[in-house]
């Protein structure tokens, strides 16, 4: 099938290396790309990101099946724009993706639909008398959440009152644009977490390896949210009465409620958890792939992805395109750029990708640019370097052992990604 994948990141990077070692996939195309993806998914020739002059390259080029990697198009409604003009899409309706778009639209179908999650309420910028009266009740440490898309950083835990309020200010005042006008208060939840991503037909799912994602910029987990310094997967934490109790309170009727509810998800749905005594809540629900869980999930991912994602797309999950057999372990870290999630610095020369990729590790390109045939640093996160063995520990020591070998100038990187596994 030919398959068109929209997004540029680390985590299409993944999605485009499955989908190329799919035997289902024939000509893959990628927009708008990075110099990683391109290797496996050339370039689409669509002159800017516009719904318009993505139809008309599916449209000429005989477009099997669109996968959609990030989450801002899928709000946008690109989904819904091109079923309606005869192109299969793995990705959710711009209604479903209101788990995603809107943390508050997500705790309110939670709530409805009896889903365990922690307990909240819900301001707008209008109400800030009423938030801040409400603070003065709540215990601490306590999370405040912009509603709207804020790239994964719209979420702080404040520890004590004054760095509530000021939080609070912060985000009525603009912190994260309009996505933080209105803001979701909700109590911290002890325990780990832990992330699950489940392909969904709209009626039925399947779920792949689970994961672990490493949320702060630091060691030990400190320092601020960032979109996710490093993953490990499977995450020993999913135990099978975990899961058990993930399918059973969580992803069943999350799919049966969206489903009632007029918006039946197709796509990948993520639900990130808190686990604790064995028992999952769900701290967000995505609408896409996670990132890096990704990166380090589809590196042991046994089967035909594409033929996976296609089935999901036509509305009846192919199970046989998934193998369950794997007892491989993956561990991705992320090579960020000092500052980040703040500001950085960008255009470094980056060295030492061929001799990794020597060795059997895998390097994904999150934020990478071509000048003049040398590859720059180009983002926040600029490689997700990716370790794959029959142990976690050593999935673990390859990935570092493979970090060693990259440099680029103000290169920074997590040095305990899996350490809580081990």
């Amino acid at each position: 099938m030919n398959i068109l994948l929209i997004g540029g990141g680390g985590r299409e990077h993944a999605i485009a290396r499955a989908l190329r070692l799919s035997p289902s996939s024939d000509n893959l195309y990628s927009y708008p790309g990075n110099p990683g993806i391109w290797q496996f998914a050339p370039k689409a020739e669509i002159q800017k990101f516009d719904f318009n002059f993505i139809i008309d390259f599916c449209k000429s080029n005989n477009i099997n099946l669109v996968v959609v990697g990030p989450e801002k198009p899928l709000a946008d409604g690109i989904t819904d724009i091109l079923i309606e003009n005869g192109i299969k899409v793995f990705g959710p309706s711009k209604q479903a993706a209101r788990l995603e778009s809107s943390k508050g639209f997500a705790k309110d179908f939670m709530a409805r639909h009896n889903i365990p999650t922690a307990k909240y309420k819900i301001f707008s910028e209008e109400d800030k008398k009423t938030a801040d009266e409400y603070l003065n009740t709540c215990k601490f440490p306590l999370v405040l959440k912009a509603d709207g898309l804020a790239a994964g950083k719209g979420v702080i835990i404040a520890q004590e009152i004054q760095s509530a309020q000021q939080t609070l200010d912060s985000m009525f005042d603009g912190l994260f644009s309009d996505a933080g006008k209105t803001v979701v208060i909700e109590e911290f939840l002890l325990g780990v977490e832990a992330s699950i991503l489940a392909i969904c037909d709209g009626k039925d799912y399947i779920t792949l390896p689970s994961s672990q994602d490493h949320k702060r910029a630091m060691d030990d987990d400190l320092g601020k949210n960032t979109g996710g310094m490093g993953a490990y997967s499977p995450a020993p934490i999913v135990t099978e009465s975990v899961m058990n109790k993930v399918h059973e309170k969580i992803l069943r009727p999350a799919i049966e409620g969206m489903r009632a509810e007029g918006f039946p998800f197709t796509g990948c749905l993520y639900a990130g958890l808190m686990i604790h005594d064995e028992e999952p809540k769900v701290v967000e629900f995505n609408v896409r792939f996670g990132d890096p869980e990704t990166q380090s999930v589809l590196s042991i991912f046994e089967g035909d992805f594409a033929k996976l994602l296609y089935s999901a797309a036509c509305g009846k999950i192919d199970t046989s395109a998934i193998k369950n057999s794997s007892n491989k372990h993956a561990c991705c870290v992320i090579l960020a750029s000092e500052g980040y999630p703040d500001e950085y610095e960008k255009g470094f020369e980056i060295t030492g990708i061929e001799e990794v990729e020597k060795t059997g590790a895998i390097v994904y390109h999150s934020g990478t640019r071509l000048n003049e045939g040398k590859l720059l640093s180009d983002g926040g996160r600029v490689l997700g370097v990716t370790g794959v063995s029959t142990t976690l520990k050593t999935a673990l020591e390859q990935a570092y052992n493979a970090v060693r070998k990259i440099n680029f100038s103000n290169m920074y990187f997590r040095k305990d990604i899996g350490k809580k596994a081990l």
